[in-house]
Parts: structure tokens; sequence; C-alpha cells
């Protein structure tokens, strides 16, 4: 089974479409249906950032149809929608041009250990199992932890 390691962006003004090998699915198209022969990237399309059916089609192609190619978001890519795109199996994200890339590569990189919520495919969530507390969490987020519990603790 394919699972991107990490989500590589590709800033707008760089993007340049393969010109052999692409497909390019609408959000009406059916990905269980969609001819693959002879495709190497699946371009999904974002119409608006509020539109989630790309993700729907991802999943699909990379887990009923076993596509094992470049899985690739274009249209209003945000880089607040990375983290769903990586679960969801995109391989690349054309982002927006006024979206920083190097931010959207430091939020990815926050959540390189797994996810706070469970899913379909893996529905245990980080922050389950023994020693879960600390283990789990970057030392920046166990000092949150803490400091929110403190304030419980004096809040009442």
């Amino acid at each position: 089974m394919h699972a991107p390691a990490t989500l590589s962006l590709i800033r707008a003004q760089d993007y340049q479409p393969e010109p052999a090998g692409r497909l390019t699915l609408d959000n009406d198209q059916d990905a269980l249906q969609a001819d693959l022969a002879g495709v190497s990237v699946v371009e999904l399309q974002f119409p608006a950032h509020t539109d989630g059916r790309a993700y729907s089609q991802a999943r699909l192609l990379r887990h009923r149809r076993g596509f094992t190619g470049t899985i690739r978001a274009t249209g209003e890519v945000l880089i607040d929608q990375l983290l769903q795109m990586q679960r969801c199996d995109f391989d690349q994200a054309v982002l927006c041009a006024d979206q920083d890339s190097a931010h959207g590569t430091r939020l990815l990189a926050q959540f390189t250990h797994g996810y706070y919520q469970g899913d379909v495919l893996h529905p245990q969530p980080r922050f389950s199992g023994e020693g879960h507390e600390s283990a789990a969490l970057p030392v920046t987020q166990v000092a949150e932890r803490r400091t929110v519990n403190a304030i419980k603790e004096i809040t009442g």
C-alpha cells in the first residue's frame, strides 16, 4: 500500500503540469470509474477550500483502485488543508499563490508521530495506550498541556 512520508508542496508560481501521463478528475467524476491506463499523476480539484470531495476521491483511488502513482491537489489549496490531504494519501499539493509553503512545511512537521484523532484505517487515537501523556507529544505541547491543566486547577 502506498503512503507518502510527507506531502510535497508546490508553489503556484512554480507549478508546471506534465505534458503526458496526467489525468485531471473533476469533483463530480467517479474515481472508481476513471480510466487509469497509462496515468502516472492524477490531479484532484479543490474548486473551493470548503469542498472536500477530492479527499474522498483520493482515498478511493488509493485504497479501492490501488493507484500507486502521484495524487496531486490543485485549485483552492490552503495550508489549513495540508494535514488532511496527507492523511488522505495525497502526494503533492499546489498551493494558492497567497499561501506560504515554508509555513505549510512547518505545520506538517508538527504531525510526524501520528494524529490526534483516529480514522477509519487507524481507529486508535494518538493519545491512547500506556505512557501516552508525554511520549507522543513534542516538548512544546507537553508544556502547553501542563499550563492548561494548571489553569483548570486554579479556576476550579
